[in-house]
């Protein structure tokens, strides 16, 4: 099944200082159709203006990533971590049995604009904890980079985020006409969401900006990513 929902079905906002459009159900939008994908709960795509932010507030049993697409996003939390991330960087956050953290824009004068991805845990109640990661936004050129996975690979500390659930999140650039694979593994899901751009899929399926396409039980495995233009997008693998 390949279902492709369109940037203009999101739920949208503006609060003024909080511009953002919802995949999923999330705060005052509610809907019990849309409330999940496999563990995935949440693909929010917000814009917080210069200064702004989210107080202090609690999670817990969630596993939460956040994906800067420019300007400074601080974090804080109150295991004493304390972080800004700038595009190129992951922070990923394990609310376990409870944390309290607040998120801001770090800057005065420029916005924060980034992707903030919810997931439930394999294993609940474990001890919090948080990581912030970078990678080199050159290596996302014609290929599918891991940015964050749920099995931690050797010598890549402090450029893939781990996360405790059995996902891994790809990001990838492309240049007009460049094509790109990647197999799905029986009864395994991807979430694909167009950052900027616009992308052919499989030959038949084209996604333009921040338009997002769930996937699953497909009959052929092999997902050909094709840019039709210049294109910036994210690959989830989900169980």
């Amino acid at each position: 099944m390949f279902t492709i929902y369109p940037a203009a079905s999101r739920f949208s906002f503006d609060k003024g200082w909080l511009r953002g459009s919802h995949s999923f159900s999330f705060a005052e939008y509610q809907d019990e159709n849309n409330t999940a994908f496999g563990p995935m709960r949440v693909c929010n795509d917000d814009v917080i203006a210069p200064g702004r932010g989210f107080g202090a507030h609690p999670h817990s049993d969630m596993e939460i990533v956040s994906i800067v697409l420019y300007g400074e996003l601080r974090h804080e939390d109150n295991h004493g971590h304390v972080a800004v991330t700038r595009f190129g960087g992951i922070q990923r956050m394990s609310a376990g049995h409870g944390i309290i953290h607040t998120e801001h824009n770090a800057s005065q004068t420029e916005d924060v604009s980034l992707l903030q991805l919810w997931f439930s845990p394999h294993t609940r109640g474990l001890k919090p904890s948080y990581e912030a990661t970078a990678f080199n936004p050159e290596r996302l050129y014609g290929q599918l980079l891991p940015v964050v996975a749920g099995k931690r690979v050797p010598g890549t500390e402090g450029e893939i985020a781990a996360i405790n659930q059995d996902l891994t999140i790809y990001l990838s650039k492309l240049q007009p006409g460049e094509q790109v694979e990647f197999t799905q593994a029986e009864g395994r899901r991807v979430f694909l969401f167009i950052i900027e751009g616009s992308l052919r899929v499989n030959g038949e399926h084209i996604l333009q900006g921040r338009d997002s396409a769930r996937i699953e039980q497909e009959p052929k495995p092999k997902l050909s990513l094709k840019a039709e233009d210049s294109v910036f997008y994210m690959l989830i693998d989900l169980p």
